[in-house]
């Protein structure tokens, strides 16, 4: 059997190639999708990551007296651990007062536990000295070496101002920061929001904590808090879910559809070699070495390559996002491990399943056509019941997954649906084929209807060489319309929950009238409306701002009830509503004029009350400007702009609300998510073209006597290539029609099962102008594969081609 083998890779080099390259790219995409899943998750949790990269876990649920028995426990065993948490304190700089309530945290003495970033000066190496936040001393005269005093009483801290730092986590970030002893020192309730813990007593420190601490991993609770600010969704784990399950289908698919077509080619040679002498156990014994030699090359092939493209893409990636939104990926050994035996795996079942059926029934049989794919046949009527069965139960899967909002079940669902939809490919596919060619046939003549037939003549080939394009077109489409229908609804709840970027209120009095001119000449705004009110007393809430819009339209964003207040409405942020209900009724007071007025709740704006200009002017005939509404522009950064504008409100003795730090945060999420995804999808629809043509050429190959018989028969060169190209386009149309029908139906239960559990009401969104696209992609990508196929097969001449094997 050896020189056998070795004839048969002398005689049949190009299908060992396509076999080769099917099994590279198979294992190339696992590659690929474990280093984008990491960048990704890098991204996605790095805002959340940043305090707790040196760390081992991290305590939680515990207040400030625990919390400094753990930093003293750390102390006494050689470990390191960092509060995380802040205190507002009355804080002076020199003789001047910088703020009443300024929240004050805590700077690690671990230089692995320290995670702001240095701007200007030096970090503190000790009691008495203390750092500020970059942005929250911009216009505020402070510069290093000044002395600052932080609280009251005796408990107060004397400091010195040593150094400038940037927060890249906004969610527990402070304006100051002192190290530990110091802060503790202050007289006041420190809030607690975890404790970063490093070092061998990590593993034994649950022991030691009170009941309700809580401990985690350091990746475990990252993970959780990510989840926690995307409403509870947990999107690394499902990003990861879907990737790994993408990346596992349609490898095991491009390579048992490559080896389908490969070993029914060879289904003769077998049978010849049965009816020579060669046993059953000599054959099977042959093709697994073949099988196995072949996976373990191929798959050590595809982590090279798969390693380089992966590093490529994430490369390209980091470059189209803001700096710092992913990072490198560090590779797995599990994932690679996982890829390399799927590789070698997949690859002997793909090659011994079709030759033991070979090989068990007669060899004179096996020299006769394969009708097994016909549903009057026991294994094609098995073959339509399972499918059918498949797609029942899959169905049942993702009707799961929308009810209960399970991402298992849905990508169970979707996975086992599609298989369903595989397995009758040879009774839909041929069918549906069938039909278009019917449709156009008598209208582009003899090729057309030649390749119509050619195409159904063989339907588990026909199936199977459209599999890899329905994967990469349904994919392709799910994923548009996911994230079209993902971005919409997510930009909608941003507009109602976030309508202006920056609002400036006044405190004491109101704004001067150059706020507005001065806020425009900052950097990063877009533009600025100045908002007249008044000071009015509001029963069950206190006093506070009323302001009325007007010409708000280029400063909000979406279509907010607010901006336009009906007469006899008030809106009140969310947070001065205390025990007042939206639609109840509250008196407001000003200048000794009153009037009822009903309550709607809201958030965004700032922190003043909303009323319409003709309820504004019943209440005061000498309106003011207490507010300023700012939007920014475009690619604006949060951090940066809020602390020019801080600058400006402090001078304007307003107050600032930063609405844009929040957009900006999700947006972010989606782009990284976006451009990953993306970026998966590119490399899918690349397997997906590379495996028609793999498939395509090798269903060519095998009709080499038919194409001769054309040939033969007075077809020419030009129409044998017409043919084909016919027929590859056929097959491109149907894919990618069937495909986009599925990838929308799965895209509906993504949006229904996922994303309307963090956003009400989230709509399915179809953006018609890249399905369009995808659609035209397919079609060229069948004529472009058809092409070297078609090409080779012409220029076989009628009698090389009647003597082919």
């Amino acid at each position: 059997m050896r020189t056998v083998l070795r004839a048969s890779l002398r005689t049949h080099t190009r299908r060992y190639i396509s076999a080769a390259v099917a099994v590279v790219i198979g294992v190339s995409f696992i590659v690929v999708t474990s280093l984008l899943s990491d960048a990704t998750r890098a991204g996605l949790v790095a805002g959340v990551e940043v305090p707790y990269r040196g760390a081992d876990v991290v305590v939680t649920d515990v207040d400030a007296d625990e919390a400094a028995r753990i930093v003293d426990r750390a102390e006494r065993d050689g470990d390191s651990a960092a509060v995380l948490g802040w205190t507002p304190q009355k804080v002076r700089v020199g003789d001047r007062l910088f703020e009443d309530r300024t929240d004050v945290g805590g700077i690690a003495a671990d230089p692995d536990l320290r995670w702001q970033l240095l701007r200007e000066g030096r970090l503190p190496d000790g009691p008495g000295e203390v750092v500020a936040d970059v942005n929250a001393v911009k216009g505020r005269d402070v510069a290093i070496g000044d002395s600052v005093e932080i609280g009251t009483g005796r408990s107060s801290v004397e400091a010195t101002l040593v150094g400038l730092v940037d927060t890249p986590s906004a969610s527990i970030g402070a304006q100051l920061y002192l190290t530990w002893p110091d802060l503790r020192g202050l007289d006041s309730d420190l809030w607690v929001d975890s404790v970063a813990y490093a070092g061998p007593g990590s593993s034994s420190l649950a022991g030691t904590l009170p009941a309700g601490a809580t401990v985690q991993p350091r990746d475990e609770f990252v993970e959780d808090r990510q989840a926690e600010l995307t409403k509870e969704v947990n999107v690394l784990a499902i990003l990861l879910l879907v990737f790994a399950a993408i990346a596992l289908f349609v490898s095991v698919l491009v390579i048992a559809n490559t080896f389908s077509i490969l070993f029914a080619q060879r289904a003769r040679d077998f049978a010849l070699l049965r009816c020579v002498g060669a046993t059953r156990r000599q054959i099977l014994r042959s093709v697994r070495v073949e099988a196995v030699a072949l996976g373990i090359v191929s798959a050590t092939l595809g982590l090279l390559v798969g390693t380089g493209l992966g590093y490529g893409l994430v490369a390209l990636a980091k470059g189209a996002l803001p700096s710092g939104s992913m990072a490198f990926p560090t590779p797995s050994l599990r994932w690679y491990a996982g890829a390399l035996v799927v590789g070698v795996l997949v690859t002997v079942v793909a090659a011994w399943l079709p030759t033991r059926r070979v090989v068990r029934i007669n060899p004179l049989a096996a020299l006769r056509p394969d009708d097994s794919t016909s549903v009057h046949t026991g294994a094609g009527r098995l073959r339509v019941l399972l499918g059918v069965a498949a797609v029942a139960v899959g169905v049942g899967l993702l009707a799961l997954s929308i009810s209960a909002s399970n991402a298992v079940a849905m990508v169970l669902g979707g996975v086992t649906s599609f298989s369903g939809v595989l397995l009758f490919g040879p009774v839909l596919v041929p069918a549906l084929i069938r039909a278009v060619g019917g449709l156009l046939g008598r209208v582009a003549g003899a090729p057309l209807r030649l390749a119509t037939e050619n195409a159904v003549r063989n339907p588990r080939r026909t199936a199977a060489t459209t599999a890899s394009l329905l994967v990469g077109v349904t994919l392709t489409t799910a994923v548009l319309v996911g994230l079209a229908s993902s971005r919409s609804a997510v930009n909608e709840d941003l507009d109602r929950d976030h309508p202006v970027d920056l609002t400036l209120t006044g405190t004491d009095a109101p704004l001067a009238a150059d706020v507005v001119d001065r806020v425009q000449a900052v950097p990063g705004v877009s533009s600025a409306v100045a908002l007249d009110g008044a000071v009015g007393s509001i029963s069950g809430a206190g006093r506070m701002p009323l302001v009325a819009p007007s010409g708000t339209d280029g400063v909000t964003r979406g279509a907010p009830g607010m901006a336009t207040p009906r007469p006899g409405d008030i809106w009140l942020p969310d947070d001065l509503l205390d025990g007042l209900s939206s639609g109840g009724r509250v008196t407001v007071r000003v200048d000794g004029r009153s009037a009822e007025l009903r309550v709607r709740g809201g958030s965004g704006w700032g922190e003043a009350a909303v009323v319409a200009p003709t309820t504004l002017a019943r209440l005061t005939t000498t309106p003011a400007t207490w507010a300023v509404w700012v939007r920014a522009d475009d690619g604006a950064d949060a951090e940066d702009l809020g602390g020019d504008l801080d600058a400006v409100a402090q001078s304007a003795d307003a107050d600032l609300v930063n609405s844009l730090r929040e957009r900006s945060w999700v947006t972010l999420q989606l782009d990284i998510l976006t451009a990953t995804v993306v970026t998966l999808l590119g490399i899918a629809v690349v397997i997906a073209l590379i495996g028609i043509g793999n498939t395509l050429g090798l269903s060519v190959l095998e009709r080499g006597r038919e194409n001769a018989l054309l040939r033969a028969l007075g077809l020419t060169r030009r129409q044998l290539r017409a043919t084909l190209a016919a027929e590859a386009l056929l097959l491109s149309v149907v894919a990618t029609v069937l495909g986009t029908v599925i990838g929308v139906a799965f895209a509906w239960v993504a949006v229904q099962a996922l994303v309307q559990r963090a956003v009400d009401a989230a709509p399915v969104v179809l953006p018609w102008g890249q399905l369009a696209a995808v659609i035209v992609v397919a079609g060229v990508a069948g004529l472009v594969s058809a092409l070297l196929p078609a090409r080779r097969a012409a220029r076989v001449t009628p009698a090389a081609g009647l003597s082919l094997d």
